[in-house]
């Protein structure tokens, strides 16, 4: 039973946030308490909430009204994110929340790698929230949520050509080219990584090897499973541990808004989440993925979540989260040794 008692006084207390911390990181505090509550952890939200709020800063100053029919001009303006929420929720107030959620995503799916993929993973926990109930604070979160997606929008390399082979995501996945680390760009972030994907000209039709298929739901089980795939072959220190977590977790938030998209939507969804994990593996990957795993975590679920709890670590309680509900979905051993893993090389 999931337990969702203090999302809503939690969500009430950062409020007046903005999307990102003092360091300049995104602010995970909406998403890793929603990712507690979803592990029926609520026990653990205020004591994990009082340690991390210190790194929090206000939301920026609202600037101007964004034009409804002129958004694309506020695209990829940080400064905006206040302008941007208050716009989506100006669309909440006159719509049903999955309407405005699947419009937004059919407008902001090309740009999933905003932010490195925080965007729509803080969405994805918004409106899993709001599966639950719709009270006002969750849809406040929803907008923030597409907010920050819109307002860190970018987009990654990309040339439309057909694709008859249907290839399965590990086997795509071994088709990506890895820059080799001497061509690599590290500018302190993640995304400033990509920046070398221009200059990869294969990389553009990465997006056309994925096989469609009529049941998004089974290709996001295959996509979670390579990813996780990936993360185990290719963590070896903090920084690639973070940057795997996030093919494995963007995928799964686009888990948690296939309820609520129109089936083109959806599909858009997974062809740029899909590009967006390949762009992750392109710059980071050492080696393609094996089929493999060698070594499986024989721990249950509960001890699992016992000990993300007492990690700390947001990326650790997020990961472990989606991997246990990935695993639940779809059995693989890969899902309990990768948050398994993770809990070994970062400490909250």
């Amino acid at each position: 039973m999931q337990s969702y008692e203090v999302l809503d006084e939690a969500l009430e207390a950062m409020r007046d946030a903005g999307p990102e911390l003092r360091s300049g990181l995104s602010n995970h505090a909406p998403m890793a308490i929603e990712a507690l509550c979803a592990m029926n952890r609520a026990d653990a939200v205020a004591g994990w909430f009082a340690r991390y709020r210190s790194g929090m800063i206000p939301r920026p100053a609202a600037i101007e009204r964004i034009p409804r029919d002129d958004w694309r001009s506020a695209l990829a303006r940080p400064e905006r994110f206040t302008d941007w929420s208050d716009l989506i929720a100006e669309d909440l107030r006159e719509a049903p929340w999955p309407v405005v959620l699947d419009r937004w995503v059919t407008r902001l799916a090309p740009g999933i790698s905003a932010a490195a993929t925080h965007g729509v993973i803080r969405t994805a926990h918004a409106a899993r929230a709001l599966g639950h109930s719709a009270t006002p604070t969750r849809l406040a979160e929803l907008a923030d949520g597409l907010a920050y997606w819109a307002s860190t929008y970018a987009t990654l390399p990309t040339r439309e050509i057909p694709n008859p082979s249907a290839l399965d995501p590990l086997e795509a996945i071994a088709r990506v080219t890895i820059v080799p680390p001497a061509k690599r760009i590290f500018a302190g972030s993640i995304t400033s990584s990509f920046a070398v994907l221009d200059q990869t000209p294969d990389f553009a039709t990465a997006i056309n090897l994925l096989g469609s298929e009529n049941d998004p739901a089974r290709t996001l089980s295959r996509l979670t499973e390579t990813f996780a795939r990936v993360y185990l072959t290719n963590a070896h220190d903090a920084l690639s541990t973070i940057v795997f977590i996030h093919s494995v977790t963007s995928a799964a938030a686009v888990r948690s808004l296939l309820p609520h998209l129109s089936q083109p939507t959806a599909h858009a969804a997974l062809r740029y989440v899909w590009q967006t994990g390949c762009a992750l593996f392109a710059t980071f990957a050492v080696t393609s993925p094996q089929t493999l795993v060698e070594e499986s975590s024989k721990d249950s679920a509960e001890t699992l979540i016992d000990m993300a709890v007492a990690n700390g670590d947001e990326h650790v309680v997020k990961f472990t989260e989606a991997c246990l509900r990935e695993d639940a979905l779809h059995p693989s051993p890969v899902y309990r040794a990768a948050a398994r893993h993770a809990m070994t090389m970062l400490k909250g």
